[in-house]
């Protein structure tokens, strides 16, 4: 397994996404967000806070069960909160390391909050533009996902890599796998215990799946 690099939050990195060698045949790096909790479920932002999944939050990582066992990953790397460890441990994942770069967006002063309660202070505010004070900006979070990206890459001659994490680290995750500046994961909606999958085209990178719904979705019900 390779050996995992602690370097500081935020410190100034090359972009994994852009290595110039081609990537493994067959190349896929499975993103899971946690199940629901009850920030997730009323929008209030889930940063440092450790909040337990809800009993639906539960059954979703269950849910993953099957999907998780046909993977037979390489590597598997988890964020350090509950929600995270929570719904990779009933999915049936064994983590081989908890990774503070899969850490959600750090939203300082803005934790807890709803977008709409912030937008009342502040008209027109996003996260993706704004950032949050007393917490990380889009270019800092953007360093970890480069970061937790460079690890998956040096794991996957090995084969699948699979990420368990949260909401808007992954969606950053999957616009710098493509190059694209962390604010462009504004365009990559994720819900709760989805499934997406980076992945590779003719040798470089490209979105494979995304939000792909939670096994006991309504969506899929007839």
């Amino acid at each position: 397994m390779p050996a995992i690099d602690n370097t500081e939050a935020g410190s100034r990195v090359e972009p994994a996404s852009v290595d110039a060698a081609d990537l493994p045949s067959g190349t896929q790096i499975w993103l899971i967000r946690h199940g629901e909790t009850e920030w997730s479920k009323s929008g209030q932002h889930t940063g440092r806070t450790d909040i337990p999944l809800t009993v639906v939050g539960e059954a979703e990582a269950r849910a993953l069960r099957p999907l998780a066992a046909s993977i037979r990953p390489a590597l598997v790397l988890c964020s350090p909160r509950r929600r995270a460890l929570d719904t990779a441990r009933l999915a049936g994942l064994r983590v081989d390391a908890v990774d503070d770069d899969l850490a959600e967006w750090d939203y300082g002063d803005y934790e807890g909050r709803t977008t709409a309660e912030i937008r009342a202070a502040v008209p027109g505010w996003t996260l993706w533009a704004a950032g949050c004070p007393g917490g990380e900006s889009a270019a800092q979070v953007s360093a970890r996902a480069d970061r937790v990206l460079a690890r998956a890459r040096a794991a996957l001659s090995n084969g699948p890599v699979v990420f368990v994490a949260h909401g808007h680290i992954s969606r950053v995750i999957g616009a710098r796998w493509t190059s694209r500046p962390a604010s462009d994961g504004r365009h990559l909606m994720l819900g709760t215990a989805t499934v997406s999958i980076l992945g590779a085209e003719h040798g470089q990178p490209a979105l494979a799946r995304w939000n792909l719904p939670n096994p006991s979705s309504p969506e899929l019900i007839p």
